[in-house]
């Protein structure tokens, strides 16, 4: 399976001009799936809720549209964040997008900041989807934190873990391995750069250094902080299968959930 990720600046409102920019990138590779940043039609920064509101879609909006037309010229699978309405809720949601159509549909378990007054929380849990044959789970960004997030997908099978973020904390990228390597499966960090101060004493400068892990805790891919690019690395999603550790030990048989409580 050849995995990749799209590191770029998003103009904040150009969703237009956004999803040309990651596509421009995309076209002259070959991936079976790529993934874009959170948010990455858009720009993360809104000012408040009534803009949120504006530049949101519904699922069956323009951006997933396009994307999924994309994914069949381009014969691959996008997985990337958009601002999500339903309703009178807006969800900071990441889509699945196949030459088929859509295939999975994510809205983030833990909001970040100012997310809190911008979206609502995510209420469709974590689960796990097939792209390209292979068992794929989604979670955005500060989800990295709760470890939680990466192991729920491993228990439900998931091979792959896509991630768009907007990362502006400087400890994921390096620890992403070690949620690869708990749950020995591969994860995927398709991160933004760039900076935006839209808010009156809030500024955010965005680390890019996309990367991929495997389930042995080799970095397979990684950018720069700066760098504007696409990349693509070939993985073997079998890998993520075996949940050996020694031959005593398997991280899945292994688990004591009843022990996992306090009290």
């Amino acid at each position: 399976m050849r995995v990749g990720v799209v590191q770029f600046n998003p103009l904040f409102g150009g969703v237009g001009r956004n999803i040309a920019k990651a596509i421009s990138l995309v076209r002259p590779l070959k991936a079976d799936v790529w993934v874009l940043p959170e948010l990455f039609a858009t720009g993360y920064q809104f000012v408040d809720r009534e803009e949120v509101k504006a530049l949101s879609e519904e699922v069956d909006g323009p951006t997933v549209d396009t994307m999924i037309r994309k994914a069949r010229e381009l014969g691959c699978w996008f997985c990337g964040g958009f601002a999500e309405r339903s309703g009178e809720r807006v969800y900071n949601s990441a889509f699945l997008a196949g030459p088929h159509g859509l295939a999975g549909l994510y809205r983030k378990t833990h909001l970040f900041g100012r997310e809190k007054e911008l979206f609502s929380p995510g209420d469709r849990g974590f689960e796990v989807h097939t792209a390209a044959g292979v068992r794929v789970g989604m979670m955005i960004c500060f989800d990295w934190v709760f470890p939680e997030s990466a192991r729920t997908l491993m228990l439900g099978g998931a091979q792959v873990i896509l991630h768009p973020s907007n990362l502006v904390l400087p400890h994921c990228p390096e620890a992403m391995k070690t949620r690869a390597l708990e749950n020995r499966l591969f994860t995927v960090t398709a991160n933004r750069i760039g900076t935006e101060s839209r808010v009156p004493g809030e500024s955010y400068t965005y680390i890019g250094q996309s990367v991929v892990w495997t389930p042995r805790g080799e970095l397979v891919l990684g950018l720069g902080v700066d760098e504007e690019r696409a990349a693509v690395v070939e993985i073997d999603e079998t890998l993520a299968l075996d949940k050996r550790v020694t031959r005593f030990n398997d991280l899945a048989e292994d688990r004591r959930p009843e022990w996992y409580r306090m009290g």
